[in-house]
């Protein structure tokens, strides 16, 4: 493992290039920029962006193509100090994701200092030693140069104090697409030589229905995150053509209940005369067609799952 790989080439002829894949994941505090810079990176909306700790719960993998590599995004949930079963499920997979990927990419906003959240990832990833480390500071649209350069030297003696040896330390914006290929450029060296490991037109190798899950969850979380800060979870139970449909007037049927903790939930959720459930219900279907490019019909339901975060088997029937 590790070690630099040295070329060797003669003048007149240059050498085969070399074509890397492998995997990479971005970590950092809720609202550090991750889900923004996977997309700017991407090139299109995967992950699910959200205001909200812990909303990206899957593996959300955006892939960017190029001609001579292959960079595979893995979007790992946050990590934080667990309160529940599903706290340890989630830190427990974020250990695991980060020992398998080529590269792991802190992210640490330019326009907050570093805090106890960012300490506290910074030293699991201390104790993670074969994998390269690149240090990224995001969203410097916000600051002035001055309070750029102050951040770029706090973060490298977070390193030097924790033992963490950077492998780049790289400001970009993703908002202002600064930096943004540069970061990739900086990425690919990393990964191992390989073929492509997803066909050319693949962003994501999330199945559909999590991507559609996803969406109809953030959704419903609009507007009620302050109640319902994440007891919701969203199963799609089936996505299915309509028959007797034209081929040129498909239709997809998609059914999902969304699930909640508490039956005192469900108001909030469906709202006065079960206006909040239809704009969710419509919000989400426009969001699901562009990603799927085909008409839907949506059908939502509110269920009650009791204490679903607790709960092992419900977890699992959530799929997680």
């Amino acid at each position: 493992m590790g070690g630099m790989s040295v070329r060797t080439q003669t003048s007149e002829q240059p050498a085969e290039s070399v074509h890397r894949a492998g995997f990479a994941c971005f970590v950092g505090r809720p609202n550090a920029g991750k889900s923004t810079l996977t997309n700017a990176l991407v090139g299109q909306k995967v992950a699910i962006t959200s205001n909200r700790p812990q909303t990206t719960r899957h593996t959300v993998r955006g892939i960017v193509h190029r001609p001579d590599a292959q960079l595979i995004l893995v979007d790992t949930p946050g990590l934080h100090k667990p309160r529940t079963l599903l706290g340890e499920r989630l830190n427990d997979v974020v250990r695991t994701t980060w020992a398998e990927v080529d590269v792991i990419g802190f992210c640490l906003p330019a326009d907050q200092k570093l805090g106890p959240g960012d300490r506290f990832i910074a030293k699991e990833l201390a104790g993670i030693k074969k994998t390269p480390k690149v240090a990224i500071v995001t969203k410097t649209d916000l600051v002035d140069p001055k309070t750029l350069a102050e951040q770029l030297i706090a973060i490298d003696q977070l390193g030097k104090e924790l033992g963490i040896e950077w492998a780049e330390i790289v400001p970009v914006s993703a908002v202002g697409d600064k930096q943004v290929d540069l970061l990739a450029d900086l990425l690919i060296p990393m990964l191992p030589e390989g073929p492509a490991l997803y066909p050319e037109g693949d962003l994501t190798d999330e199945p559909e229905q999590v991507m559609v899950a996803e969406l109809i969850r953030e959704a419903a979380l609009e507007g009620v995150r302050d109640e319902l800060p994440h007891s919701i979870a969203v199963v799609v139970e089936e996505m299915l053509p309509r028959e007797d449909r034209p081929a040129d007037r498909p239709l997809l049927d998609i059914h999902a209940n969304v699930y909640i903790e508490r039956p005192s939930q469900k108001g909030i959720i469906i709202g006065p005369k079960g206006k909040r459930l239809k704009e969710v219900g419509i919000k989400s279907r426009k969001h699901i067609e562009a990603l799927l490019g085909t008409p839907v019909f949506l059908d939502l339901h509110v269920k009650v799952a009791k204490d679903w975060q607790r709960d092992p088997r419900q977890l699992r029937k959530l799929g997680f």
